[in-house]
């Protein structure tokens, strides 16, 4: 089969027929005598050593790392400027200045989730990836440029709705090359480096605002300072612009356009050994005919068995629930508006800026944990965990505000800095990183494309959603209230998550389709009972009867379990 497919597309019949075989048992490579030793010992490297990759490769890395980052300042340069620009376009004037307010902050995250992300999938089949990444960073960049030279409030809207298209279609973009061009065994942690990377984005925002919210007008115009902020998130887009030339395209894409012997050269750039590149040439390839053969299904045909179908619904839910959640755990109303939220609580400017660069640093170190966990306590688990515990420390927060200001002014600053620095390192350790994972896995292969584009627009929308509405919810229901509704929204998400979210962590792809085949009725009568032997067992003290497991492969497992093997010899006795 391997020498069919190099004879077919002029590559070395020889070397692809020993990649096929590699292929279909790649960590078998050790027992292959037709390898030399020279590609044992590589094929071994490549296994062993997780980063002991090529350079061209740490150029795609460090590529999806910058552009991720570019993707955290874009969002949070805004948060300093908050305290400037307002008055400064007279939107102060307005009867409805909050929503106004809310609008230009949510500008960008509206374009994303109706346009944005539906253009992504077009963008790509037509100029490929890297070229993608090329155009949205250019897009970036100058939109962050014209949101410093803009001189109304309705023209600064205009420019952040423009850098939504930037944002969108690059969030959908990065991640997909990287994955496409990086080993199967770093593919995971490579989704985990874009939510890291954001997270150093997002600091370098606060660093921005801290960097020039003293700078003079000079006698150039208002605001010279919040102008600054906003342009400041073109470096790190002109910085991925002048890597984009240096680095390979996506041999996936490549091989989608009938260019296979280029897709091989590229990935003789990414990998060490050609017996390497060739077999993930050759396994790529098999995965693309698989793809193709899901092309007779129309968009339409596929949207419907979305909903129509149970394992494809049950997914999706799950998807939708973890992307809705991210945004109504209201981490973004602080990383958008802590400035503000940090003077209302008693602070100068500069001490306000300070503090909200505090919770950006905080969410950029809470994020490298999140590489140990997502693995090991488990999607579900992290998130059952996490929950009420950011609940409670957005209680807190809102308990900080009820505090005299002029009887108690560190009190009340160091509740509310407190409530919200530990709310974020447990967000960053838990629903930080899990969306973009679950969603990944959620949905079967010849809906994932579609599903996907559903998930992040979600993303995008509630985001919005919360930009637009902080504003005139703060208002209206004061600080306290408006916490108060964000700590609800997280014991709302512990039982969304209990009770309609099955858990994927190291499951095949079988096992997958097997979990969400399950009804969701019966998985939440199953997760209630379990829920409630668990508040018995650990809370209560009480001896209680271990559950039957709920999928047929954790039933396969079950006679290495110990609780059934003890529940078995005691119905024995009796």
């Amino acid at each position: 089969m391997g020498r069919n497919y190099a004879s077919k597309h002029g590559l070395d019949p020889d070397l692809f027929a020993r990649a096929a075989a590699l292929a279909r048992m790649p960590d078998e490579f050790n027992s292959m005598s037709f390898l030399t030793e020279e590609e044992k010992i590589g094929l071994n490297l490549e296994a062993t050593k997780k980063w002991h990759v090529p350079k061209k490769l740490f150029q795609v890395i460090a590529l999806g790392s910058m552009a991720a980052a570019v993707q955290g300042m874009d969002e949070t340069v805004i948060n300093g400027a908050v305290l400037y620009y307002p008055k400064q376009l007279d939107i102060v004037k307005y009867k409805n200045e909050d929503l106004i307010e809310g609008l230009i902050n949510g500008a960008p995250y509206l374009a994303a989730s109706t346009i944005a992300c539906w253009l992504s999938d077009w963008c790509n089949k037509k100029v490929g990836r890297k070229w993608v990444i090329f155009w949205t960073c250019v897009v970036s960049a100058l939109t962050c440029i014209w949101q410093g030279l803009v001189n109304n409030w309705w023209h600064l809207f205009l420019a952040r709705f423009f850098l939504g298209f930037g944002i969108g279609i690059k969030s959908a973009t990065v991640p997909a090359y990287a994955a496409e061009c990086v080993p199967r065994h770093i593919r995971g942690a490579l989704v985990m480096l874009w939510q890291f990377f954001t997270a150093v984005g997002i600091m370098f925002g606060y660093v921005a605002s801290l960097a020039f919210y003293k700078v003079p007008d000079r006698g150039i115009g208002e605001g010279l300072n919040w102008r600054l902020m906003v342009a400041s998130a073109c470096i790190p887009a002109f910085i991925v612009l002048f890597q984009i030339p240096f680095v390979p395209e996506s041999p996936r894409w490549l091989m989608g356009n009938d260019r296979h012997g280029d897709a091989f050269e590229s990935l003789v750039k990414l990998r060490h050994e050609r017996i390497a590149a060739a077999r993930d040439c050759f396994y790529q390839h098999v995965l693309l005919a698989e793809e193709h053969s899901y092309r007779g299904i129309s968009t339409y045909k596929r949207l419907i068995e979305m909903f129509t179908i149970r394992r494809n619904r049950n997914g999706a839910l799950g998807a939708w629930i973890v992307m809705f959640m991210q945004q109504f755990c209201g981490i973004n109303v602080i990383a958008y508006y802590s400035s503000s939220i940090f003077v209302e609580s008693g602070l100068g400017i500069r001490d306000s800026l300070l503090a909200s660069w505090g919770f950006g640093m905080i969410n950029f170190l809470f994020a490298i944990p999140a590489f140990y966990t997502i693995d090991t306590f488990g999607r579900r688990n992290l998130l059952l965990t996490t929950f009420p515990l950011m609940s409670l420390f957005l209680l807190i927060t809102m308990c900080g505000f009820w505090i005299d200001q002029d009887t108690n002014p560190n009190g009340r600053i160091g509740l509310i800095a407190f409530g919200i620095y530990v709310y974020s390192c447990i967000y960053s350790c838990g629903e930080g990183p899990v969306p973009f994972t679950y969603s990944a896995e959620a949905f079967p292969l010849y809906i994932r494309d579609l599903g996907m584009g559903f998930a992040t627009a979600t993303c995008w929308f509630f985001n919005f959603i919360l930009a637009f509405t902080w504003p005139r919810l703060r208002n209206a229901f004061t600080p306290q209230g408006a916490f108060g509704f964000y700590a609800a929204w997280n014991i709302v998400g512990f039982f969304l998550v209990l009770l309609f979210l099955p858990e994927t962590k190291g499951l095949t792809l079988e096992e997958l389709d097997e979990v969400f085949g399950v009804s969701l009725r019966k998985h939440a009568w199953y997760r209630l009972q379990e829920f409630s032997n668990n508040v018995n067992k650990h809370v209560l003290r009480r001896k209680v009867t271990p559950m039957e497991p709920l999928y047929e492969h954790e039933k396969r497992m079950a006679v290495t379990n110990p609780e059934w093997t003890e529940k078995t010899e005691v119905s024995h006795v009796e």
